[in-house]
């Protein structure tokens, strides 16, 4: 694949791995509101392959696929965090959700439900809906995400020659922590993650296997998104 890759121009690369790129676009532009242009995040995304074809090395032993994919969201993810198009009084009320989970879990020992958030908050439970809404038209609710307000973006991660020893260290620590964060969520939240992240199905299809609506997945799967940043807020704040 190495060689391969050494003989083909950017344009081959280009050709070869379009579907990839617009498979990973079309992915993240149903976590995106509907004033995000698909063509946008292509057009990042390309940048990011074209980055890939520039830097992988096989010796690495990932594959080009797999390192391209990584490049690729990087890209999007980052060509999006330059246009911020969030109110603050949402970044404001996705951090008091997550701080009301956290506070709600350590007293009473247990997932906090729906109802327990929206009571501590003092709101109806339809307004807290509302609120988790908000928060999945805001950002990338990516985990790769779940490391946001840490020193890189997920474009700046794989955008060096290679991590220190130390940042490896700290990558794996956090990961094993991200994995049994996520093994300790509510059932149905792990269920929606997976299908989401690891079957690449969209909302309207998890929807449809699980037998509800798709806004009530977009709930599910915002709602497992900052309960994941509320119990791993220790590293958030390393």
């Amino acid at each position: 694949m190495y060689n391969q890759l050494e003989t083909e121009s950017q344009s081959d690369l280009v050709e070869r791995y379009a579907s990839l790129v617009k498979r990973i676009a079309h992915h993240m532009l149903a976590r995106l509101p509907s004033s995000v242009v698909l063509d946008d995040l292509v057009q990042s995304g390309m940048i990011g392959l074209l980055e890939a074809a520039r830097k992988y090395d096989a010796s690495k032993g990932a594959s080009f696929e797999t390192y391209a994919g990584i490049r690729i969201r990087g890209a999007i993810i980052d060509e999006v965090r330059k246009g911020d198009w969030t109110p603050r009084s949402v970044h404001r009320n996705c951090r008091l959700i997550t701080s009301t989970m956290q506070k709600i879990e350590s007293r009473i020992g247990r997932d906090a439900r729906d109802v327990d958030v929206a009571h501590e908050m003092g709101v109806s439970l339809e307004t807290y809906y509302v609120l988790l809404k908000d928060a999945s038209s805001s950002r990338l609710f990516s985990l790769d995400e779940m490391q946001e307000g840490r020193d890189s973006s997920p474009g700046e991660e794989v955008s060096h020659d290679g991590p220190s020893p130390d940042d490896e260290h700290e990558r794996g620590a956090f990961k094993k922590a991200l994995a049994e964060a996520i093994s300790n969520l509510p059932e149905r939240e792990q269920l929606v993650l997976s299908l989401y992240y690891d079957e690449e199905l969209n909302l309207k299809e998890i929807g449809q296997v699980l037998g509800v609506s798709e806004s009530r997945i977009s709930q599910i799967h915002s709602q497992a998104a900052l309960r994941l940043r509320s119990r791993l807020a220790t590293w958030s704040a390393a």
